[in-house]
């Protein structure tokens, strides 16, 4: 049976352990990492509410925070640190998660999880129509923001250090990076 790819499902991703750990499957291949540390948890914090509030204030959709599933397709399950679907497309949201592609994903790197989020999502992302997609790096202190032109992810903005991030698909919205950063 060598050679043989195990193809995972979502019926698999249900049976898995509550276990503190984050499982994912990426095209039917079981993602697990530990639970976020500290730093990581502080700025998908501060970010949740920040965005939060702006799409409240203004009715724009909903935004929810991991863990919560993101069904991109029966083989691709993940739960990104924070998600936002906008209003039109909220027939999405189930109690499962969000079935489909959200509005927004937003992924802040962790050590072990710098390569899977900057290659293996990205391209998932991209893949599955997901039209911003962020990655935020609390290494380097940076926000890349992208936008999906022709089935592939441009660069939309990048924030650095104290820059403000300015991005889909909230244009009219300033995001004070320093706060991430304290």
């Amino acid at each position: 049976m060598d050679g043989v790819r195990v193809v995972l499902t979502y019926a698999d991703y249900v049976t898995l352990p509550d276990d503190g750990r984050r499982y994912e499957i990426l095209d039917g291949e079981l993602a697990v990492t530990p639970a976020p540390g500290r730093r990581h948890q502080s700025i998908v914090g501060e970010l949740f509410s920040l965005l939060h509030a702006h799409v409240k204030a203004r009715g724009l959709g909903q935004v929810f925070v991991s863990p919560f599933d993101v069904i991109l397709d029966d083989t691709s399950i993940v739960q990104p640190d924070i998600v936002y679907i906008a209003g039109a497309r909220l027939s999405i949201v189930a109690e499962r998660g969000v079935e489909g592609a959200p509005s927004l994903a937003v992924e802040v790197i962790s050590p072990s999880t710098r390569q899977r989020d900057r290659n293996a999502k990205l391209q998932l992302y991209a893949r599955h129509g997901v039209p911003h997609f962020w990655i935020i790096d609390p290494e380097t202190r940076s926000i890349d923001a992208y936008v999906l032109r022709s089935g592939a992810y441009v660069l939309e903005a990048h924030a650095a250090g104290d820059d403000p991030l300015r991005a889909g698909p909230f244009p009219d919205l300033a995001i004070p990076t320093p706060t991430f950063w304290a």
